[in-house]
């Protein structure tokens, strides 16, 4: 072994140590829970798995399927248990050993690393960036994670809290040297963390509602959000402060703020209701009022300055003359008692706007605050008073970081989006104006008749609905929806809904529909030419992205449009919705029209002279555009970004970034700083060989086709799809509040983009994140002889391509064609099953050789050596889950219906889940 290779060893121990010593705790619960018998044979599995992974033994894979294949019920589903629970635990070991590895960097004086603000910093002064110009990126920054629900969520939160606590005692492992005592308790209260979790139920008895998803969202608040992005503001604060005065005293605006889907995304879900929506605001200001509640609390106790050793402004002592707390045992105490009078406030506040009363009493009554920034005013007093009175390090820490957390968090926590498809939008507006014009069919116009008419309404501010006029059930909803989101805005301030956004986008008139339906509320004002949200298009499907630029081209050209975006700062969002466009046309075709439209769109907005905000509708598999956010934001065109960039963060991707608290505020700085990056280091003349552009045409047709002919022009590919995936399971398991497909069929057409990746994921094929690219590569080398050169040049000079092939790389990595096979064995037609698998197959291996050809590596990841090692480790503990949920699919479709076969294939589908991270 290398010197090199035994450094990067001794690197690993640890989180080799850690997954033993939790794997062995897990291993003494299961003794100690399930009995001698029961320990044996998971070890037993374990140790076959392992040794067929690590010798390629087939003799063990076949020994290890025969010993899955024959387990009792019982048996079955303490196995599935067992390795599940081992696939979290592993996760934990991962993401703590980030830490440590991270930590080791800070205490050597490493260089900063890639996707941190520092390196970000030091390379734009070293690239000649300005401070002007960086005081002007963050004015005018805005970077936005969206959380949403969605149908293949699958922690829970009773989960996700045992495993915090053993992330935490990991942790305390790491941080301190421990006495023998100390450390035999640490070890007690990880085996009772363990034995809890074991203890708990990992799937829901009942379906989710909406309320609860919400609920679930919250929780990242209480982990991460609320503490860590303050805490993000203030490290990039201090580390700007280093660069000279200009930063000294600078306050960063808030341009990294939270966002959710969680209560307002109604595309395909009914449950998602005017009431919901105002239940989401309520729940979400609770924690935000709950939170400023108890950190005014310790800040009172933290300030208690004396008048006669400290000095303080007269707009404090104003401020303290104002509060409740008239005790003359804090009479000398002002900042105490300005606090104080800021937490009846606040008190006041939240029994206001919340209907009840949350935190602990005030000394006194006091008047509520109108909005969140009356708030950070007298917040900025006592800050202020500090400072000119010599006691500026207090200003530099509780509250500094509440200052910045009410202007990112306000009242309202996380902006909610409002989602909701253009057919509603067109039906709705269809029947209010057929009620008000008897003979009017606005359904049977062509596009540019209904924008005229939309247009002539848009034009006079009399209102469509009458409480006169009995309307359908649709409408009325709609319309309520809107009017709930007006009365958010009088309640939590206008930042509680930002955008609105118009699935299935495919003309102008879409968003003059969703206009007149917002001027029904007063959410748009035409005497004041005034709109108080977004329009946002969502351009989804491969024909909607090509025809997208054409699209905001009509729509600037309207004056009365362009009138209303003055009120918006001239900015425009526009989404792109990764998922459908790649169930539509394959993973090359829609990553190549995403990168195509947004060339055009940036293009077209230049030229109209209006911002652009490009929000991404990303998922957490590469199949639905997911990846490394990182590499993702730069591989953007040139001018793409602009300091804007909004998308989700959605399904399990969300635990596994931001349930625990440091690799939250990570995930969060590697957002801001390649935002920052692709702004400012990015050149806009910088753009890719124009052959490279061509080549890319070319691929994308012969990808295109491949997976046409394949998804969507194979007869009997639906069937196919059904029979040996777990789609069917999925659809019934409770781990969403939205159904599965939106129409009541199993076309795949009809089917959501979410499930559809996530089945593909659970039999470790992954289809929709490679397949098309071998069959491109082999037809345009028959092209072009000098083709593989051209394309090894493109994954060399040109980032978009290198990353398409890197995410490419991990999905082949973590995907496997034997178990595949198993899958594929569930498909009752022999005929069908001979005829579309061994199509799959020879794709498969056609787009890995193409792979390593291009990149030049010798196996799979050889470039990203860390994730090789993870995918490694995991593989012997995700098989027997996949070998088992095999054979309970066959016992469940021969019509063994038992509630504990179809516990063992959700408890499989969760534990594969957690083991892939990212299949949603």
């Amino acid at each position: 072994m290398s010197d090199l290779a035994k450094q990067e060893a001794a690197k690993d121990l640890p989180l080799k140590e850690d997954i033993r010593l939790l794997g062995r705790i897990l291993g003494d619960t299961v003794r100690a829970q399930e009995g001698e018998a029961v320990f044996d044979l998971i070890e037993r599995v374990r140790q076959t798995s392992i040794r067929f992974r690590r010798d390629d033994d087939i003799a063990a894979r076949r020994e290890l399927e025969a010993m899955l294949d024959s387990l009792s019920r019982d048996q079955t589903i303490q196995v599935v248990r067992a390795f599940s629970y081992f696939s979290h635990l592993s996760n934990i070991a991962e993401d703590q050993h980030h830490i440590r590895r991270s930590r080791a960097h800070a205490i050597a004086g490493s260089a900063p690393r890639e996707g941190t603000m520092a390196r970000a910093i030091e390379a734009a002064f070293e690239a000649g960036v300005t401070n002007e110009q960086i005081v002007d990126f963050f004015n005018d920054a805005f970077v936005g994670p969206v959380l949403t629900a969605h149908p293949t969520e699958v922690s829970r939160k009773s989960i996700l809290n045992c495993q915090l606590k053993i992330a935490q005692f990991l942790d305390a492992r790491d941080r301190i040297q421990m006495t023998p005592d100390e450390s035999e308790e640490n070890d007690a209260a990880m085996r009772r963390a363990v034995l809890t979790m074991w203890q708990t139920r990992m799937l829901r008895p009942t379906k989710l509602s909406v309320l609860d998803e919400v609920d679930n969202g919250l929780s990242y608040y209480s982990y991460t959000f609320l503490r860590e992005l303050p805490k993000l503001y203030v490290a990039l604060e201090n580390l700007l402060a280093k660069h000279g005065d200009t930063w000294k005293t600078m306050e960063l605006p808030s341009f990294l703020r939270m966002g959710s889907w969680i209560g307002g995304d109604r595309d395909g879900n009914p449950f998602v209701t005017a009431d919901v929506l105002r239940e989401a605001m309520r729940m979400q200001a609770t924690v935000a009022l709950e939170f400023y509640l108890h950190e005014l609390h310790i800040l009172g106790s933290e300030l208690s300055l004396a008048q006669l050793l400290v000095s303080a402004s007269d707009q404090l002592l104003e401020l303290a003359e104002r509060s409740p707390d008239k005790s003359p045992h804090r009479g000398d105490e002002p900042y105490r008692r300005a606090v104080a009078g800021i937490y009846a406030r606040m008190y006041a506040t939240a029994e206001h706007l919340l209907g009840h009363r949350v935190g602990r009493p005030p000394v006194g009554r006091a008047e509520p605050y109108a909005y969140a920034e009356a708030l950070h005013d007298d917040l900025d007093i006592v800050h202020r008073s500090l400072l000119a009175n010599g006691s500026g390090a207090l200003a530099m820490g509780r509250l500094r970081r509440l200052r910045h957390a009410v202007k990112v968090f306000g009242f309202h926590l996380a902006a909610i989006d409002l989602r909701q498809n253009s057919d509603v939008h067109e039906r709705t507006v269809a029947e209010l104006l057929a009620a008000v014009r008897p003979g009017f069919d606005y359904l049977a116009l062509d596009e540019e008749g209904r924008i005229a008419a939309l247009l002539e309404e848009l034009a006079t501010p009399r209102p469509l609905a009458s409480p006169f006029v009995n309307y359908s059930d649709e409408t009325v909803g709609e319309l309520e929806i809107f009017r709930a989101a007006a009365e958010s805005h009088r309640l939590y301030g206008r930042d509680c809904i930002h955008n609105v956004i118009i699935s299935k986008t495919d003309g102008v008139s879409d968003m003059l529909e969703l206009a007149l339906l917002l001027k029904e509320v007063g959410l748009l004002r035409p005497h004041e030419r005034a709109i108080d949200v977004n329009i946002v298009p969502l351009f989804e499907t491969i024909g909607d992205l090509q025809a997208a630029s054409a699209t905001m081209d009509r729509l600037f050209s309207i004056p009365a449009y362009r009138e209303l975006l003055a009120t918006r700062g001239e900015m425009h969002e526009v989404m792109l919705g990764y998922s459908d466009s790649n169930k539509d046309g394959g993973f090359m075709t829609s990553g190549w029209e995403l990168y195509k439209a947004e060339i055009q769109l940036i293009e077209v907005f230049k030229r109209h002279g209006v911002k652009m905000r490009l929000f991404h509708g990303r998922g957490g598999s590469v199949g639905r555009g997911g990846g490394p956010s990182y590499q993702a934001i730069l591989a953007q065109p040139g001018g793409a970004v602009q300091g804007k960039i909004r998308l989700t963060e959605q399904g399990e991707v969300i635990s596994s970034k931001y349930a625990n608290p440091e690799v939250g505020q990570r995930n969060l700085e590697v957002l801001a700083a390649a935002t920052f990056e692709a702004t400012l280091l990015a050149h806009p003349e910088a753009a890719p060989r124009p052959e490279y552009l061509e080549v890319m045409d070319r691929l994308s047709e012969h990808a295109f086709k491949a997976y046409r002919g394949l998804v969507y022009e194979t007869e009997g590919f639906e069937k196919y799809f059904w029979e040996s995936t777990v789609i069917s399971e999925i659809a019934n398991l409770n781990i969403g509040s939205r159904p599965a497909s939106r129409k009541k069929t199993t076309a795949i057409e009809d089917l959501r983009a979410i499930p559809w990746v996530f089945s593909w994921a659970q039999c470790r094929l992954m289809l929709p994140g490679w397949f098309g690219f071998g069959a491109a590569v082999r037809a345009f080398l028959a092209e072009r002889p000098d083709g593989m050169q051209i394309l090894q040049s493109m994954c060399k000079e040109w980032s978009f391509f290198a990353t398409m092939l890197s995410n490419m790389d991990m999905v082949l990595a973590k995907s496997d064609i034997a178990i595949a096979s198993r899958y594929a064995a569930l498909v009752r037609d022999e005929e069908l099953r001979n005829a579309i698998f061994p199509r799959i197959r020879a794709e498969h291996q056609a787009t890995i050789d193409a792979l390593l050809a291009i990149t030049g590596q010798q196996e799979l990841l050889d470039g990203n050596p860390l994730l090789k090692r993870s995918i490694r480790n995991r593989f012997p503990y995700l098989d027997p889950l996949n070998h088992v949920q095999v054979e309970l699919l066959h016992r469940y479709r021969d019509g063994n219906a038992e509630e504990r076969i179809k516990r063992g294939i959700h408890l499989s589908i969760n534990g594969i889940a957690a083991g892939l991270r990212n299949s949603g």
